[in-house]
């Protein structure tokens, strides 16, 4: 004869939206200081925005 249960599961959690985290290099911009570099010496003359290579510009952490 079967045994009857007792116990009732426990509800499942609820499911809220988890934001996801913001890039460490570019800290969530998408853009990151590239240093430009002129003449034969290449020395730095100034910087200028670049597309962040961690995340390709949307700000996310990948790794999240």
């Amino acid at each position: 004869m079967a045994t009857k249960r007792t116990t009732t599961k426990p509800p499942p959690p609820a499911l809220v939206p988890v934001e996801p985290a913001p890039c460490q290099p570019c800290n969530g911009s998408g853009n990151v200081p590239v240093t430009v570099r002129v003449g034969r010496k290449r020395r730095p003359v100034g910087q200028q925005d670049g597309l962040c290579l961690n995340c390709l510009g949307s700000g996310t952490d990948p790794d999240a």
